[in-house]
């Protein structure tokens, strides 16, 4: 790595370049380093098995003394969602995070029995300070509530992340401190990251008011049926509104989804929805007329175990539908989730409900990200000398510093990076400084990071193309084969429709192994033989190439 000298400070990215998720930013003078945010991505298609992608560690490990502590900007999966991976391979300290997001942390790491003491709830008016370093808070509007953008001022300039933010005059929560992101831009900022998620919508994101108003006309105007709703478990005031609009419609509430289960719970324990006796268990939501019911679940990306999958395909052991009922999706498709979500919008419409999605007829749901107009305002109050755009697809990174460049920022102060790049910022002069490791990490089950691009390909293939299981008995004293060859696949052909074809395999396999049995007995000559001139033979014929997995027994008979 080349730096401007070791007076510099660094500023990288371990995850949110490149990607929308899997957040983790990093500011480092001399022997401080502090953490911004450790979230998740959940995994594409082609990732089968695995459960969750988090942030390459490696170099928070080699330098863990250095590591000052770990500061959430907000409660989301993709801030929040890598900390007990992140707990059980590095030494943090002490973990900063505004009070909802301290509730879901706690939450996390007791599901997986991880004991941390050191959670600290900050404010707005809280200030962190170590000897180069010193930090404070700026308070955002967001889906969640208590997000925050960062400030720390380093020795050689300051660097602001806004996390993830919208500008919203008249949201469900506080509005964000205007006041305060001005002063933090007079005061001077040398380096802004900015989050770029919706970077390439033009115009404002509309009010979350809005939403609560078009979700208000629907409770009064459907009075027969009971209401269904499926939502992002994640967006605390969609939840609260969605409360208190059932409070003033005389509706109970009963709750689909362990997700939506522990938010709500935690929000009410935080004091940010009320009215904990609207909620009634599933077996008395049954026994209430339909126009006194909202059904409350997750489901809204199309999620084929998801609560409201299972009650569209008729499988919810508690939940069924009726033909009065309502289905209102108070979301946006995720890329890549539209075709789940209609398919589990034309099962609904099949039982013959009434579904109401987020057009430009209903506004049923608003955008906890800045569209384009927004990110300008906030490139216009923090007034940055360098720009970063981050939490966003290459696209979105490019776009967004598009827009700062028409905010006045010269092009060659932007930096577009990738996971791993690092900025070097010396008396207040910015620029590229090398890079460090930073790789995908995969989660399949309780195993961290041993599931590599072999392991994947084999998944792959299995699941492209099937698997072949050959077992051989062998006498390797007299060099024979005993008995048949047994052939079993998985995921390749219809055993009872292809026995010719699985008796050549048997005999190509016979005669692989005969061939290496006149020899000298090499069990792995012989598991090679058998790869080699069955893969050859099962791609001539029927053009798949599926894993084959020999197994030789030697059964030495006296």
């Amino acid at each position: 790595m080349k730096f401007f000298n070791n007076e510099d400070t660094k500023i990288f990215a371990l995850g949110g370049l490149g990607e929308v998720g899997k957040n983790m930013y990093c500011v480092m003078h001399k022997n401080e380093l502090i953490i911004t945010d450790a979230g998740i991505i959940f995994p594409e298609d082609e990732l089968m098995g695995v459960d969750y992608v988090i942030p390459d560690f490696t170099f928070l490990k080699k330098n863990e003394s250095k590591i000052k502590g770990l500061f959430i900007t907000h409660g989301h999966e993709d801030h929040i969602g890598a900390i007990p991976f992140l707990l059980q391979m590095v030494n943090i300290p002490v973990i900063y995070a505004p009070n909802q997001a301290i509730g879901l942390i706690k939450k996390k790491l007791e599901d997986r029995n991880i004991q941390y003491k050191n959670l600290i709830v900050y404010t707005e008016k809280t200030k962190v300070k170590y000897k180069y370093l010193e930090v404070e808070f700026y308070r955002t509007t967001h889906s969640i509530p208590d997000s925050h953008g960062i400030c720390i001022t380093t020795p050689n300039g300051v660097v602001v992340t806004t996390g993830d933010f919208k500008f919203d005059l008249t949201p469900i929560g506080p509005v964000a401190n205007l006041h305060k992101i001005a002063r933090i831009g007079e005061k001077g900022v040398t380096l802004l990251l900015s989050d770029s998620t919706n970077a390439l919508n033009e115009g404002i994101s509309i009010s979350e008011s809005k939403v609560d108003n078009a979700l208000s006309e629907i409770f009064t105007s459907k009075k027969e049926g009971r209401i269904i709703i499926a939502t992002f478990a994640s967006n605390i005031y969609r939840l609260k509104h969605i409360v208190d609009t059932c409070k003033r419609n005389k509706r109970k509430i009963a709750v689909f989804g362990r997700s939506m289960e522990n938010n709500i719970e935690i929000s009410i324990q935080g004091g940010y929805i009320k009215h904990k006796e609207i909620f009634i268990t599933p077996e008395e939501a049954n026994k209430l007329p339909d126009n006194q019911v909202c059904l409350l679940c997750t489901g809204s990306q199309g999620e084929p175990l998801a609560a409201l999958s299972r009650i569209a395909n008729g499988t919810h052991k508690q939940i069924k539908l009726r033909p009065n009922d309502v289905v209102i999706f108070s979301s946006s498709p995720i890329p890549g989730n539209g075709v789940s979500i209609s398919r589990t919008i034309n099962k609904l419409y099949l039982k013959g409900v009434e579904v109401y999605t987020n057009t430009s007829l209903s506004d049923i749901h608003a955008s906890g990200h800045a569209s384009e107009e927004e990110l300008k305002l906030m490139l216009r109050l923090i007034k940055p000398k360098y720009f970063m755009p981050f939490h966003g697809e290459y696209r979105m990174l490019k776009k967004h510093a598009d827009i700062a460049v028409n905010c006045g920022i010269p092009r060659e102060n932007t930096f577009v990076l990738g996971n791993g790049d690092m900025l070097s910022m010396y008396k207040g002069h910015v620029k590229r400084a090398g890079s460090i490791q930073a790789d995908d990490v995969y989660v399949d089950g309780n195993r961290i990071g041993d599931i590599g691009t072999a392991v994947l390909r084999d998944r792959k293939m299995m699941a492209d193309n099937g698997i072949v299981v050959v077992i051989a008995n062998i006498d390797s004293k007299k060099g024979e084969v005993l008995g048949k060859i047994n052939i079993t696949t998985r995921g390749f052909v219809q055993v009872n429709e292809s026995e010719e074809l699985l008796h050549s395999l048997e005999e190509v396999c016979k005669n692989a192994v005969s061939s290496k049995l006149s020899t000298h007995i090499n069990y792995s000559e012989i598991k090679s033989e058998i790869t080699t001139k069955l893969s050859s033979y099962i791609n001539e014929k029927t053009g798949r190439k599926p894993i084959i997995l020999p197994v030789i027994m030697d059964i030495k008979k006296s």
